[in-house]
Formats: C-alpha cells, structure tokens, sequence
C-alpha cells in the first residue's frame, strides 16, 4: 500500500509541476507590464476558471491527501523512531548558586 500511494504521490507531483508551468500568470497582459491591473478588485480581475485552473485544483487535493497518507501509514508502520534516537547528549544542568 505505501509503495503505491508513492508512486501516486510522484505522478501527481509531477503533473502538478507541469500543469502549473503551463499556465499564464494573472497579469500577462501589456497592461501588467506597467502595473495595470484592469479592475479595482484587491488582487486583480478574476476570469472565469479553464480547464488547467481546474486540474490544478483536483491535483493539489490529490497531493495533498496523498501526503497524509503517506504520513499516517508510515507513522504506524515504523513504530516510534526519533531524528535524535542514538545521539549523546552532552548538555549538563546549570550549578545552582
């Protein structure tokens, strides 16, 4: 099952990168090149959603839940490992005055 939910989780990463450097940015117009932005919204004109928008979206939910799950099953499949498990300390207590 993780070996699965890795490869998913690889081809989604993947298509994400690719559709969101297929898309054009908000202000690709000659107007954003002068800091226009065509309407007085806060963020610029919003137009109606395409087809990458909409792959970007369900790919990002993908990834996502991909993520936690990994995370889930790894977490109960390792049982409890540390970053710092084996490591020595060498910090000692402050003396008391």
């Amino acid at each position: 099952m993780v070996y699965f939910l890795v490869f998913i989780h690889i081809v989604v990463c993947l298509f994400l990168i690719g559709v969101v450097l297929l898309q054009t940015g908000k202000s690709a117009d000659l107007a954003g090149a002068f800091g226009g932005q065509g309407s007085q919204t806060a963020f610029g004109p919003r137009g109606a959603s395409n087809l990458l928008t909409k792959l970007t979206t369900y790919s990002a939910i993908v990834f996502m839940l991909t993520s936690i799950g990994l995370t889930i099953l790894l977490s109960r499949s390792g049982g409890d490992h540390s970053v710092l498990q084996g490591t020595k300390t060498t910090q000692t207590t402050p003396a008391k005055k």
